[in-house]
């Protein structure tokens, strides 16, 4: 019998709620009705609130606030960092076909497509693939780099299975290889929800350019930012004004990056304590859910991944079958990232976890592994009983299914 008492969010990882806090602040900023460029009273005013903002997510991130620039959110942050470094390397008359670029295979989708737009444009891109546990290795980075290399980017934390991935080694890499070819290389990563669970220090990192998005983090929807330090030069990728340091065109959403800013102060404060209440509680889920279906995979690993996601393949089971039958029955969780539901299906980073061996290649033949995804992904407003009515409807999907 379904439950319907309240609706059970598990997709934290699609999109996070707007903190109250954040909300807040945004309402109040909404009454702010300069424009951040004009002279008078009003602009003033809105600029400073702009900037306090600015300095706010710079506090968080451990850099200058002028290393930051405000963007609509992930997807337009990674095409400026990768596209806006592309078109600057075309404006100084470098010839593209020249240069070499590295990305993993488990990138995000607005990561992948640019790399895509960089390979029709001429560069040479190769993609990393990661090893059984879904972990990009830096040996495996350094390898790849070349002569021609002019461009890494990593996502800190996997999207869809979470996995964390050693950027500072990987820095480290890159480095090393710099020293040994003369060269520069600029370190690209997407941040995406990581700074939610582990702490975004970018110089410690060792990032060169850091993609966020507010969205994932709490904040209000349609606001992002790019980290930026003086290693890297990008060229605008959107035309008009010569806003956020002539970068990014367009009069700049006051009120959405109070709300953003507000955001990630918050969960800045939480991190440790809520670190720790979700991880404890996927733990709980895998085990009822591993006991529910001894045959069922989990993808990736939980000891080096972001707490609140677990991603699970079910042999001889419809994910999306599963997934519909849990929103009937109130309960929110993915197949996927949700920029590819619809799209493919099969999840392109599970599908890339079977190059690790041989075993997981054969394993990975018929595409079960990465046809038959589930990912839940817990918040701050999930408990100890979701997770034993989310482990209930879990054992009752699966016997419906064999019926």
């Amino acid at each position: 019998m379904f439950f319907r008492r309240r609706r059970i969010y598990l997709d934290y990882a699609s999109a996070t709620p707007v903190l109250p806090e954040a909300l807040s602040a945004l309402e109040q900023a909404s009454g702010v009705n300069g424009n951040p460029g004009a002279i008078h009273s009003e602009g003033v005013r809105a600029a400073r609130l702009l900037q306090e903002s600015r300095e706010k997510i710079a506090l968080e991130l451990a850099c200058k606030a002028r290393e930051i620039v405000f963007v609509s959110g992930g997807t337009e942050a990674n095409n400026l960092a990768i596209l806006g470094f592309l078109r600057k390397l075309e404006l100084k008359g470098i010839d593209i076909s020249k240069t070499h670029w590295i990305t993993s295979a488990i990138e995000h989708p607005s990561v992948l497509e640019c790399f895509s737009e960089v390979e029709r444009r001429g560069g040479l891109v190769s993609h990393v693939n990661p090893d059984g546990r879904g972990i990009i290795a830096a040996e495996t980075v350094g390898k790849a780099l070349r002569k021609e290399t002019v461009f890494v980017s990593i996502q800190w934390a996997n999207h869809e299975i979470g996995t964390i991935q050693p950027i500072r080694d990987i820095r480290a890499a890159i480095k090393a290889h710099e020293e040994k070819s003369g060269t520069s290389v600029i370190f690209h990563s997407d941040f995406g929800q990581a700074p939610l669970y582990l702490s975004p220090q970018v110089h410690s990192l060792g990032v060169d350019i850091a993609s966020l998005d507010s969205g994932k983090l709490y904040g209000p929807r349609g606001i992002g930012c790019v980290y930026l330090n003086n290693r890297a030069e990008l060229a605008r990728v959107i035309f008009g004004g010569g806003q956020e340091r002539g970068l990014r065109a367009g009069t700049e959403n006051v009120a959405l990056a109070a709300g953003f800013a507000e955001a990630f102060s918050m969960i800045g404060k939480e991190r440790e304590r809520e670190s720790k209440r979700v991880r404890e509680m996927r733990g709980e889920l895998a085990r009822e859910l591993a006991s529910a279906v001894p045959s069922m995979v989990i993808n990736g690993d939980l000891k080096h991944s972001l707490p609140h996601i677990l991603n699970v393949s079910v042999p001889n089971v419809s994910s999306e079958y599963v997934t519909l039958q849990f929103d009937r029955a109130g309960i929110a969780i993915s197949t996927k990232s949700a920029c590819r539901e619809g799209e493919e299906s099969r999840s392109h980073v599970v599908e890339a976890l079977a190059a690790a061996s041989e075993a997981l290649a054969k394993e990975a033949g018929n595409n079960w592994r990465a046809q038959n995804t589930l990912r839940f992904s817990l918040g701050r407003d999930t408990s100890a009983t979701d997770i034993k009515n989310v482990s209930q409807m879990f054992e009752k999907s699966l016997a419906m299914i064999k019926r």
